[in-house]
């Protein structure tokens, strides 16, 4: 877990990497502070089927449509040299889709990643898959194994799918590892924090220090329960397939307007608060 204070990258970009820039992004770009970036930010990439669903046509349009969103996001964050960005494909709870809908969407990651391998490469990023992934067909599986043996010499931002993934099933698998590990032996030793993040799927890296969601929902989802204890959250009404980079740029800027205190004071602030009023009183 990482609960540093003051998050920065490992190496600082600069305002040309990413390349022309719209007028719009280049007003937000002189804003940002570069050396202040989130380490790893975390994405649940909500909306496609009313993206479509607005324009008449297949919730599957809204999912290929949203491909491009994830291009952007992808690329973006590693030209600004952010050090993991994890995108919340699939759920554990996605299953209970029609068929064809998952049958569909399981093609398009097939394609995704045979399609922007190339992509993924140039930038140097090195993927890894968070989830149950020996629960997904076979043909998938194979896919997954080759992306990650594909980038695994690459030293750029890691970038995570969290695909068959669930936050309560992500912490009684890592529950599940401890308890095999012991094996009968150590039972009277209490499990840590650190112990227990040791063995989540998301293991080695920093815990995300933004959440952005899109399509204007207030809730999780189930998605990183454990590692965004301390995350800063980004709503935002925009659909996924409507998620540029300015609107990616805008949730970086947001996230420097905040502080982070993981529990802590603001500086020079009274250490003892008054205790809350009952309601009504």
């Amino acid at each position: 877990m990482s609960h540093s204070n003051s998050p920065k990258t490992l190496h600082v970009a600069t305002p040309g990497s990413l390349g022309p820039a719209t007028p719009e992004e280049a007003s937000l770009l002189e804003k940002l502070d570069l050396t202040r970036l989130p380490r790893h930010v975390a994405v649940i990439m909500d909306g496609n089927g009313r993206w479509a669903q607005k324009r008449h046509l297949p919730r599957i349009a809204g999912h290929r449509s949203g491909t491009q969103s994830a291009r952007t996001t992808i690329e973006t964050c590693a030209r600004l040299r952010i050090e993991a960005l994890t995108l919340y494909a699939f759920s554990v709870e996605n299953w209970r889709r029609p068929k064809t809908e998952i049958d569909f969407l399981m093609a398009l990651l097939r394609e995704y990643l045979r399609k922007e391998m190339p992509l993924l490469q140039k930038n140097n990023i090195r993927m890894r898959f968070l989830g149950r992934i020996d629960e997904l067909p076979a043909g998938v599986q194979n896919d997954v194994r080759g992306a990650m043996e594909k980038t695994s010499g690459n030293k750029g931002m890691v970038l995570c799918v969290a695909l068959n993934y669930g936050g309560r099933a992500e912490i009684v698998d890592a529950m599940n590892a401890i308890l095999s590990e012991r094996n009968g032996h150590g039972a009277s030793h209490k499990v840590t924090e650190e112990q227990l993040s040791r063995h989540l799927y998301t293991d080695g890296l920093p815990d995300p220090d933004l959440l952005i969601r899109t399509s204007g929902e207030m809730r999780v989802s189930n998605f990183l329960l454990w590692q965004i204890a301390y995350a800063e959250i980004f709503v935002t009404e925009t659909l996924w397939p409507d998620f540029n980079r300015a609107r990616l740029l805008e949730a970086l800027l947001e996230f420097q307007k905040r502080e982070r205190r993981y529990g802590g004071i603001r500086e020079g602030e009274p250490s003892e608060e008054k205790p809350a009023r009952a309601a009504g009183h």
